[in-house]
């Protein structure tokens, strides 16, 4: 699965101590090759992942963890997203008092104030779900602050320490400067003069492409050979393409769409300074902004939006330029003043990396969710009012 959420998870089970975690999930396919590479054991029961929100999924899912859990007696239950994984935690939690924490990512929390916004049962689901929780896990600020906004919608006064602040990670042993060019440049096409700027993102109207393609023309008198690479695959890419064609840089854009894993630590030290400039768009929204980071752990400088969780990745004036996501002059100015003055988009790349290895990394994640688990798991349980 791509995206932030499913990197996250991912990350989880592979860094997790072995024997300390075990996975319970769908299935989908090539879910057991990539099982056999992980040091924890995942166990899919025999629905689609697909299929997990249905009623009847969740019966199953739910009656599968609760012999699980009496077989393994877990201390505590994390829940990969509110909806469909608390539903069998908070059955867990009734029929065995296993406590339960759930992990929020942004755009989960806009979509599910809409709906309580337009449903009664919903509204009561939702304060059930959440008020059964011993603690939820935002990973920004502005995502917690977003969470604490909903709780008071719902009328769950959150004690202290309910919501709480995690920060993502990435690996900086497997992003790092210095990674040769040479293979990913005739991979992909991306010999020839001039100095590229880079995006990995899902091709969503929300994550900002073609904010910085408008950027990129306006750029077009001063820095004639910059080039643009776009990470990433999605039902945007079409109009991506026409907007590309629309403003004359069609040969100055290379999206690249079949990218594997592998080859990202290599492309992203192709590129000059990365930019991200998501913005929220409905439901939509940036939570933090894990792309962000490899590109800081590769010493790049970064020019990313002020929406959402992202100034929790970058540091604005440090690590990189905040701007307005909105508009493709600020992002153009950022852009421009950063490739003129190279020494300091060296700095801001050198402070990046650093950040990345103090702070931002999985390990530290995990380091944090076994603390959270440990300190509730040993406490007693005093659920919200509902």
């Amino acid at each position: 699965m791509g995206g932030g959420i499913a990197r996250w998870m991912g990350e989880l089970a592979r860094r997790f101590p072995p024997d300390s975690l075990v996975v319970s999930t769908g299935r989908m396919p090539g879910s057991d090759a990539v099982d056999a590479l992980l040091p924890n054991p995942v166990d899919r029961i025999g629905v689609p992942a697909r299929r997990l929100r249905t009623v009847r999924g969740l019966l199953f899912w739910s009656r599968r963890v609760t012999r699980l859990a009496r077989r393994l007696q877990p201390e505590f239950v994390w829940c990969g997203q509110m909806r469909p994984a608390a539903y069998p935690a908070k059955w867990l939690c009734e029929r065995l008092g296993i406590p339960y924490g759930i992990l929020v990512h942004g755009g989960d929390l806009l979509s599910l104030q809409h709906r309580v916004h337009q449903s009664r049962v919903k509204r009561g689901t939702a304060r059930s779900l959440l008020g059964s929780a011993s603690v939820i896990v935002a990973n920004s600020r502005w995502t917690g602050e977003l969470c604490q906004a909903i709780l008071g919608e719902l009328e769950l006064d959150a004690r202290p320490g309910f919501v709480r602040v995690v920060s993502l990670g990435t690996d900086p042993a497997q992003f790092r400067p210095g990674v040769s060019t040479e293979p990913v440049r005739a991979r992909y096409g991306l010999d020839g003069d001039g100095r590229w700027i880079m995006t990995v993102a899902r091709l969503v109207p929300h994550k900002g492409v073609d904010v910085t393609l408008h950027a990129l023309a306006g750029l077009a008198t001063e820095h004639p050979t910059l080039r643009y690479a776009v990470v990433g695959q999605g039902d945007h890419l079409p109009a991506l393409q026409a907007l590309a064609t629309d403003l004359g840089l069609r040969d100055r854009v290379r999206f690249l769409t079949d990218v594997s894993d592998p080859d990202l630590p290599a492309l992203y030290n192709v590129a000059d300074l990365y930019v991200g400039v998501s913005r929220q768009a409905g439901v939509d929204v940036e939570g933090f902004g894990i792309s962000l980071l490899e590109a800081s752990a590769s010493g790049l400088a970064v020019v990313a939006g002020r929406s959402g969780g992202m100034p929790d990745a970058v540091t604005d004036g440090e690590t990189g330029v905040l701007v307005d996501s909105e508009n493709p002059r600020a992002v153009a100015t950022a852009i421009g003043n950063l490739l003129q003055d190279r020494d300091r988009a060296r700095r801001l790349g050198a402070t990046g990396r650093k950040a990345v290895e103090d702070r931002f990394t999985w390990d530290r994640v995990v380091t944090d969710l076994q603390s959270i688990a440990g300190e509730l798991s040993a406490a007693p349980r005093k659920a919200l009012p509902r």
